[in-house]
């Protein structure tokens, strides 16, 4: 039997959070149920608004509602009027003072469920699956997914027995605790039965600070680099920190190694642009160099010569420069 976990499940805590956020001791279930017809409350009205979750926040007397989107303008509506109608729709609900908040998804194509949705969609318009799915692969990874896997199961093509197909691209490393992986699942409802559709996105790692300050120690070791001293304490502070080495007995002397100064960023800018300027000297130095070589070349090289018609001079500076002959000692007598 497998053991599959669910990937949004099993990160909470560590790069995942909670939909609903609110603490009760005798009135959980209550609550539970409200945020259940609050969601599908929201859900049925804005069939078309591309809602993947909806998060809840409860307070004392008020509870706040957070609905994420791709498309905001259909939930606003005309000068925020669907938003007044639906406020008004759950307060009713609750009993209790709503405050609404609408947030834009900015890149749908790396959300899961509306992946998903969106395959199933078109699957109901009779579009082929094959190509919905690659689409959709296709378009998630030029967002800047690194990773997408789609599984769909059912009657694929209106054939008689059911099958699953897949389809992947990337990386999705589900055990890896670090990975942001988006999970979505969407049901397409058509004349020869129901299309399930599963929707893995990785969209990278999400390193917390224990993470990033190993990562920059390990990037500082490797360039050869010294930290820096903490604030609040110089080169004077630190070596008043050491005792003397005269007043120490003679057979306890240590060997004190003098530190390395440390390198500011200034220094590091100014070391950078001297590389820089030098790397330019060097081009250009080597593009004279070879610009030389090449008018050079082209010097040795012989020009070839044409054979000119009879009666007429083989070059042109030979025939500019013929004199006319004299005449004779003979004709002038």
């Amino acid at each position: 039997m497998g053991h599959k976990v669910h990937p949004i499940g099993f990160r909470l805590g560590i790069n995942k959070t909670w939909q609903s956020k609110w603490y009760a001791d005798r009135q959980y279930t209550d609550l539970l149920h409200e945020d259940m017809r609050i969601r599908q409350l929201i859900t049925s009205r804005f069939v078309d608004a591309g809602i993947p979750r909806v998060e809840i926040d409860r307070q004392a007397n008020q509870v706040g509602v957070t609905i994420h989107t791709a498309k905001p303008g259909i939930v606003i509506g005309r000068s925020g009027q669907k938003v007044d109608e639906l406020r008004d729709n759950l307060e009713k609900l609750t009993g209790k003072r709503v405050r609404v908040n609408i947030a834009e998804i900015r890149q749908p194509e790396l959300d899961a469920y509306l992946v998903a949705r969106s395959i199933a969609d078109q699957i109901e318009r009779r579009v082929s699956y094959k190509r919905a799915i690659k689409q959709a692969v296709t378009r998630s990874m030029q967002r800047g997914a690194q990773g997408i896997r789609i599984i769909m199961s059912g009657r694929l093509g209106g054939a008689e027995m059911s099958r699953r197909e897949r389809e992947h691209a990337g990386q999705v490393p589900l055990q890896t605790l670090r990975a942001d992986i988006d999970f979505g699942i969407a049901e397409a409802h058509t004349t020869f039965g129901v299309i399930g559709i599963k929707v893995w996105i990785y969209r990278g790692d999400v390193i917390g600070p224990r993470q990033q300050r190993i990562e920059a120690e390990r990037r500082a070791a490797a360039a050869g680099e010294r930290r820096a001293p903490r604030e609040g304490r110089d080169e004077q502070d630190l070596d008043l920190d050491v005792a003397p080495v005269d007043a120490l007995p003679p057979e306890a002397e240590p060997v004190i190694e003098a530190a390395p100064a440390p390198v500011s960023e200034l220094d590091l800018i100014a070391e950078r642009e001297r590389q820089l300027a030098e790397r330019e000297r060097l081009l250009a130095e080597r593009e004279r160099a070879l610009a030389e070589a090449q008018a050079a070349a082209a010097a040795a090289v012989p020009q070839p010569t044409v054979d000119a018609p009879r009666g007429e001079p083989t070059t042109p500076s030979a025939a500019g420069s013929a004199k006319p002959s004299e005449p004779s000692g003979e004709s002038e007598s």
